[in-house]
């Protein structure tokens, strides 16, 4: 019985936390230890459930779905890199996909198309990675001709001197919970990427980066509010004109770029975001209001169980084997 309570508390907490205000939820982490004895670290832990959070999301889109959607924008973070299969950090190396990626992308094109989705212009950073899994999408769902537009702000986070290590060894030696803090806490970045690191040259000086960014705002490391901070600027200065005219918006990008652009809609907390971990090669659907707010928010186009899994996936990444 006491099972039955908590999981209850669980979804009713959850559903609060993404509708409350900041201070109102400080105030619910003491609720629950006051009446539930449990500590803030573990009732943290309780509400960043992604089973929790996409029952609660589901819940909410059906809800909203009545409302009056203006615009409609599909998220896909790319299929699985060379090195996410090595479980290496990435970051700004320029990591082709794996097989595995491959059919991630093409499972994603096959979604698109099933859901009868069309668009008018894609968005993507100039990776090779998010290039990779966009074009097989577009061939799929028959519309290579369209704009495709390639910015650095779609970049995936910058790691620093942790790109190239293997995320289990580099746990091992520095223990999970710092590579948790390097990897999902919100403002803590990486080390800096060194001129003696093995990737300097090869990312510094990448002809691709002759436009963009200037050499004063070239990043040697990033945090999740550093990558947040050069992505907002692109969805508000480029996607959103393109949604105001009319154009159906796909965006293809990273999961730490992405993941900016859902705590900027969805308004979540830094916890929040800290414990989101977004799939590879799974599309994501969001429909807008006139001002731009969630009307249906993060709706997968693939099943549940496939999602959570995947999610998972993602978050095994930083522990030690």
């Amino acid at each position: 019985m006491k099972n039955i309570y908590m999981t209850c508390f669980q979804f009713f907490i959850s559903y609060l936390l993404l509708l409350a205000a900041p201070s109102f939820r400080n105030n619910l982490v003491m609720f629950a230890k006051v009446v539930f004895g449990i500590s803030k670290s573990h009732f943290l832990e309780l509400i960043r459930s992604e089973s929790i959070y996409l029952g609660t999301r589901r819940k909410l889109s059906k809800k909203c779905s009545k409302m009056s959607a203006k615009y409609k924008v599909v998220m896909v973070r790319h299929g699985e890199s060379e090195w996410n299969l090595k479980n290496q950090f990435t970051g700004w190396y320029d990591s082709k996909l794996s097989e595995t990626g491959k059919k991630e992308s093409t499972a994603s094109g096959e979604a698109l198309k099933k859901s009868g989705l069309k668009f008018d212009v894609a968005h993507t950073s100039v990776l090779l990675r998010a290039h990779e899994t966009l074009c097989p999408i577009l061939d799929i769902i028959e519309q290579k001709d369209i704009p495709i537009f390639q910015t650095w702000r779609l970049n995936e986070r910058h790691y620093g001197g942790l790109t190239g290590l293997n995320k289990a060894e580099t746990a091992a030696k520095y223990g999970e919970e710092q590579v948790k803090i390097w990897r999902r806490s919100f403002d803590t970045p990486p080390p800096p990427m060194e001129p003696n690191h093995p990737y300097y040259d090869c990312i510094v000086n990448d002809p691709r980066y002759a436009d963009g960014p200037k050499k004063e705002e070239f990043p040697m490391f990033e945090s999740l509010k550093l990558t947040i901070q050069r992505t907002l600027p692109y969805w508000n200065d480029v996607i959103i004109p393109h949604l105001k005219e009319g154009k159906r918006v796909l965006i293809v990008a990273h999961g730490n770029s992405l993941r900016g652009i859902v705590k900027h809609l969805d308004n979540m907390s830094e916890e929040a975001i800290m414990a989101l971990n977004l799939p590879t090669g799974i599309p994501f659907v969001y429909e807008l209001d006139e001002n731009f707010k969630p009307v249906v928010s993060m709706k997968f186009l693939g099943d549940e169980e496939t999602v959570k899994k995947a999610m998972e996936a993602v978050a095994a990444q930083g522990k030690a084997k």
